[in-house]
């Protein structure tokens, strides 16, 4: 595997960073995950828009340009041979002292992932997941906004080991307010009625995934409400989906020991699947460009 660090293309056994990058000590950071499907990488401006938005929220100024950050992610595609891909662009405050002060890290550091990576949950597109509400609530908006995709996912991981003990493949976040979030790594909708409701952004990430669930929505004619969610409507809800960029669509089909629905993927589900699957197809950045 070729891993692009500060402008060398390096194997991975040789991709290192400093221990006092702060990025490594204090999460110090933001990243993106974005896909490649058949050659052509999905959705890259609205990722690297995102990618950008979050580092000027914290105050990092980015070494390479949004042009120049997609030149280099192409050329990690190409050095690897990929044409389908999971890939994980970074943007770290670099390397500083043992103390808290950004502006002791005069270097932000960039890197660039990239690897093979097939359906984050195998079978269970056709099964449907099994998803716990947890007890650890999301980041409040006025702490660390969630639109922020930094490197310290510590709230999300502490919700997936709760999910983990308790037997889901998946966590539903609540705010502070009680109201539904997200999942530890994904977008939530539920579908009652044939229509789509969904969280606002708030309180949880404005996914890309997200993005284009909302507009295939809208070509196929479903109508789509952002409203305050709460237990009630997951557990009565016709259907209930997750969305992200590894998980792309998926079915949950049992939350907190309630079936829901019909226990087996709905319609509603499938067919926005089956739309997303032909826009990946069809849709992207090109990334062996002739």
């Amino acid at each position: 595997m070729i891993i692009y660090i500060d402008g060398k293309y390096l194997k991975d056994d040789q991709a290192k960073i400093s221990v006092f990058d702060h990025g490594f000590l204090y999460g110090d950071g933001v990243f993106e995950g974005i896909r490649a499907y058949n050659g052509k990488i999905f959705r890259l401006k609205e990722h690297l828009d995102r990618l950008f938005d979050s580092a000027k929220t914290i105050d990092l100024p980015s070494p390479l340009s949004k042009e120049e950050m997609t030149e280099v992610i192409c050329e990690v595609l190409r050095r690897n041979k990929l044409t389908n891909a999971y890939i994980r662009p970074i943007i770290s405050r670099g390397v500083g002292d043992l103390g808290l002060d950004p502006r002791k890290c005069p270097k932000p550091a960039v890197i660039v992932i990239a690897t093979s990576w097939g359906a984050m949950y195998g079978d269970l597109y056709e099964k449907g997941l099994r998803a716990i509400t947890v007890s650890v609530r999301r980041n409040s908006a006025d702490a660390l906004p969630p639109n922020v995709k930094s490197l310290n996912y510590l709230n999300n991981i502490l919700a997936k080991i709760e999910a983990n003990y308790k037997g889901g493949d998946e966590a539903i976040f609540f705010d502070t307010n009680g109201y539904i979030s997200e999942g530890s790594g994904d977008n939530l909708y539920i579908v009652k009625n044939g229509e789509i409701l969904t969280p606002h952004t708030l309180n949880n990430l404005r996914g890309i995934t997200r993005m284009v669930l909302l507009e295939i929505a809208k070509s196929l004619g479903i109508t789509v409400k952002e409203q305050n969610l709460g237990y009630f409507d997951l557990y009565s809800a016709d259907e209930v989906i997750c969305t992200g960029t590894a998980a792309e669509v998926a079915p949950i089909t049992w939350i907190d020991g309630r079936t829901i629905g019909t226990g087996k993927p709905g319609p509603v589900t499938r067919q926005l699947m089956a739309a997303f699957k032909t826009v990946t197809e069809t849709e992207g950045y090109s990334i062996y460009k002739k």
